[in-house]
């Protein structure tokens, strides 16, 4: 027999799959049952359940992550819904689309002290682009279903701004477990019921007289090129750094790591006074997001320069507050780019930068040789330099991406990822199963604390199809922190019961538990096996510190001693 809401659901479904939604994930629980059961019975759809539902969310953000689709998430109702939050949240400020259908209770039983019932009405604030709560589905609103669907899509997609998260509260009386019936139809061609006709790759949001007044103000000035995550055209930003001259000063996850024009060992290169100084430029053209070096982010706003940061639709990305012009892309690199002339007489600026940072790159790996021994930022260079092309590196927050950022060589044809939206270290196990989940060979470099952060999402992963690797660097704790002023400042003791927080686990002891094959480090990724495995690399935190230090002062002292020769910089 045929049940309002499992043909509500169904129809739900329908709609996402046309909006272009191509996977769910559910975690297990009763009130979700009608859209369990529709999620599963749409083979258009992959459907994956993780055990935790804080896995699940993060799951989800991985594969919206590494596809730029909507994913779908559900849970059950009542606190596992508030188990999604810190996803919702890292969704929203790394401008991820998720669909997130929170289960309810029906309104009667709201504030009765029913079991498994909160108030999940506007449950994650104002970090989803819009809440929709449709009220029990009855027939009488049949025609509205679609509609409903789809503006929760078209919502995660950008359609009121930045794309991000999007929370649907469905509410579910008993009996739960039903049949679709006939669905409302949709639209001809399988097309969704709404379109954002505002996003695509011809959607140009600075104007040509603005492009003219840009291009005026920095010809013939001197300058540099900062590209983060968010930069929406690599080859239009490189484009522009060879016909100008400028270098690139670029971060992995930019996708503007090329080997002829782009830095990328700037943190080393500015500890360098003199290097900093002479290399002082007139303009600053900003992509994307920031850098994680502290050092380059001071030099920067220390600049008597012109910045212009260029950031996505509905997003300021201006920690500093340095920049003097903003602008939304996409548009703008492209723009700059075709109003060079093609007789234009680059600057020289560019080629200190690429031999400072060629002769930076030839020290780190002298270093890493001669100090021999596992250390963090040679784990960080050997898994960029071991990852096969066409792989996705997923980076954790804290220290791993910065090893990743300063020490690794460039790589472009390899993808990197990372939460860095709200910099937590939740759920990176899950996210990079759910990016595996898209379906590249993938690896995750984490440290031990956020390892164990997400131990839930250890459960059932050896039984996923993907290929995925994960590098966990353990030096029994929070070694970030050694790098802080905490760390001189604090009694040893006290700094280790707040901070180093050692935890004294075995991690491939716990991985066999899970059935994950385990091993220690050995200097390299090695082959994949195509299916989960973990590498162990052990370290020490105050060994770490000591190695940062020599390979940065390494570096100081080549590029301080070639502009002490007379050679260019």
């Amino acid at each position: 027999m045929s049940s309002v809401a499992a043909t509500f659901c169904a129809t739900m479904v329908d709609e996402w799959v046309r909006a272009g939604v191509t996977r769910a994930v559910a975690a297990p629980g009763s009130r979700s049952t009608p859209m369990a059961l529709a999620l599963a019975a749409d083979d258009r759809l992959g459907l994956d359940v993780f055990h935790d539902e804080r896995s699940a969310a993060f799951a989800a953000l991985g594969h919206s992550m590494a596809t730029g689709r909507p994913t779908v998430v559900t849970c059950t109702s009542g606190t596992a819904a508030a188990h999604f939050h810190a996803a919702v949240i890292e969704a929203d400020l790394s401008a991820v689309p998720l669909i997130v259908v929170t289960t309810d209770r029906p309104p009667e039983l709201w504030q009765t002290g029913a079991p498994q019932t909160i108030d999940q009405t506007g449950l994650y604030g104002q970090a989803v682009r819009q809440f929709i709560e449709p009220g029990v589905p009855t027939e009488a609103m049949a025609d509205s279903w679609r509609s409903i669907a789809s503006n929760a899509a078209t919502a995660a997609m950008g359609s009121l701004g930045a794309p991000g998260p999007v929370q649907v509260n469905l509410s579910f009386r008993d009996p739960l477990v039903g049949t679709p019936g006939p669905l409302p139809p949709g639209r001809a061609g399988g097309e969704p019921w709404h379109k954002d006709l505002r996003t695509g790759d011809d959607d140009q949001l600075i104007g040509e007289a603005e492009l003219d007044q840009l291009w005026t103000r920095i010809r013939g000035l001197s300058g540099l090129i900062v590209a983060g995550h968010g930069t929406t055209d690599p080859a239009a930003v490189l484009s522009i750094g060879r016909r100008l001259g400028w270098p690139v000063v670029a971060d992995h996850r930019s996708g503007c790591r090329a080997e002829d024009r782009s830095v990328a060992h700037a943190d080393a290169l500015l500890r360098s006074e003199r290097f900093a100084e002479v290399t002082r430029p007139d303009v600053v053209l900003r992509f994307g997001e920031p850098s994680t070096s502290k050092v380059l982010g001071q030099w920067l706003a220390g600049l008597d320069a012109e910045v212009i940061a260029a950031v996505g639709r509905g997003r300021r990305i201006d920690p500093e507050r340095i920049a003097d012009v903003v602008v939304t892309e996409p548009g703008l690199a492209r723009g700059l780019a075709n109003r060079i002339p093609a007789d234009y007489r680059a600057g020289a600026e560019g080629d200190g930068w690429l031999r400072a940072d060629a002769l930076a790159d030839k020290i780190i790996a002298e270093e890493l040789a001669t100090i021999g021994r596992i250390t963090e930022p040679g784990v960080a260079r050997s898994v960029v330099q071991g990852l096969p092309s066409g792989a996705t590196l997923v980076v954790a927050s804290s220290m791993p991406i910065r090893d990743v950022e300063w020490y690794a060589p460039g790589r472009q044809d390899i993808r990197v990822l990372a939460s860095r939206g709200a910099n937590g270290i939740d759920g990176l196990i899950s996210t990079a199963a759910g990016v595996a989940l898209a379906g590249a060979p993938t690896t995750l470099l984490v440290g031990d604390v956020a390892f164990l952060h997400d131990s839930p999402g250890l459960v059932a992963l050896a039984r996923r199809a993907i290929d995925l690797t994960i590098v966990v660097v353990d030096n029994d704790g929070g070694g970030i922190f050694s790098f802080l002023p905490q760390a001189a400042s604090v009694a040893p003791e006290r700094f280790e019961q707040l901070f180093g927080t050692p935890h004294g686990t075995d991690l491939i002891a716990l991985c066999d538990a899970h059935g994950i094959a385990a091993d220690p480090w050995t200097g390299s990724l090695g082959p994949s096996t195509g299916g989960v495995r973990v590498l162990v690399a052990t370290t020490d935190r105050a060994d770490n510190v000591a190695v940062h230090q020599q390979i940065n002062r390494a570096v100081v002292n080549a590029v301080d001693d070639r502009l002490n020769s007379g050679a260019p910089s």
